[in-house]
């Protein structure tokens, strides 16, 4: 099964995350990818220098266009930029109960930039956070998302269940910004059981685009007919081997190779 992954979010000028990210994994694992473009951003390794929004009207009919014709497997979505675009993302998802959603709440870029306001986040909670198959917050988020504070691993369980609480069916909290030797990820299932998913912490600056490109694994998962368990695994491991092979681009965070599942060479090493 190729899977077929509709990706709504922002483009990244700079390749490394939002609609370049996500297509170039999905592509690197197999599946097919469609975009809807919510946002056209001016950014690099540094920051965020200029955002300009797309219609909401016209972001829904990309959308349809697409789902009418092609068809998707899992849709994800990404940058949403305002509530107005969050608003028309949920219209469009309304018509398409059968459509499972992984949502990733980008809210803060890797470099710190804000990229979305109070009224859309509170969009997001109420009209995506229900209806997503899994939400892929990384510390920061779902400190916005809940009001908690999460220093370590017990809190961020208490967070996950009270994302839960607020309408999330699963969670993956990602445990990235805490300050440990180890990564520690937590997923907690929709029937409350859970599962921590632990790895050695790589060294690297070059983190640039890494929730965008682990939600579209999962994703692509999800869409390829795995159950969440086994795509969120495949897409923690497909994660870890582009970071550890990032191409070292860029003065700030640069990007991770998203290709490098379809470099023979490099399974060797």
């Amino acid at each position: 099964m190729i899977g077929r992954v509709l990706t709504v979010a922002g483009s990244d000028s700079g390749g490394g995350a939002g609609i370049q990210a996500d297509l170039k994994t999905i592509l690197a694992l197999g599946g097919f990818g469609m975009s809807a473009i919510t946002a056209l951003t001016a950014q690099n390794t540094l920051g965020v220098f200029g955002v300009e929004a797309v219609s909401p009207a016209f972001v829904r009919q990309q959308m349809q266009v697409v789902l009418d014709d092609l068809g998707a497997d899992c849709c994800k979505t990404g940058m949403l930029s305002n509530a107005a675009i969050v608003h028309a993302v949920a219209d469009e998802l309304s018509l398409r109960s059968e459509l499972p959603l992984v949502l990733d709440p980008v809210m803060v870029s890797t470099s710190g930039s804000v990229l979305l306001d109070a009224e859309a986040v509170e969009a997001v909670m109420s009209r995506l956070l229900p209806r997503a198959l899994v939400v892929t917050p990384n510390i920061p988020e779902a400190e916005v998302m809940t009001g908690l504070v999460i220093t370590d691993l017990e809190e961020m369980r208490v967070a996950a269940h009270q994302l839960q609480k607020q309408g999330a069916q699963a969670v993956l909290l990602k445990g990235g910004h805490l300050r440990s030797d180890d990564l520690e990820d937590l997923l907690v299932f929709s029937d409350g059981s859970e599962v921590v998913l632990r790895g050695e912490r790589l060294k690297t600056l070059h983190t640039h685009g890494t929730g965008c490109t682990l939600a579209s694994a999962i994703a692509t998962g999800i869409a390829q007919g795995m159950d969440l368990d086994a795509a969120v695994r495949r897409g923690s491991q497909y994660l870890r081997l582009a970071l550890s092979h990032a191409p070292g681009l860029g003065q700030g965070h640069g990007p991770v190779d998203h290709g490098v599942t379809i470099r023979p060479e490099w399974h060797q090493s």
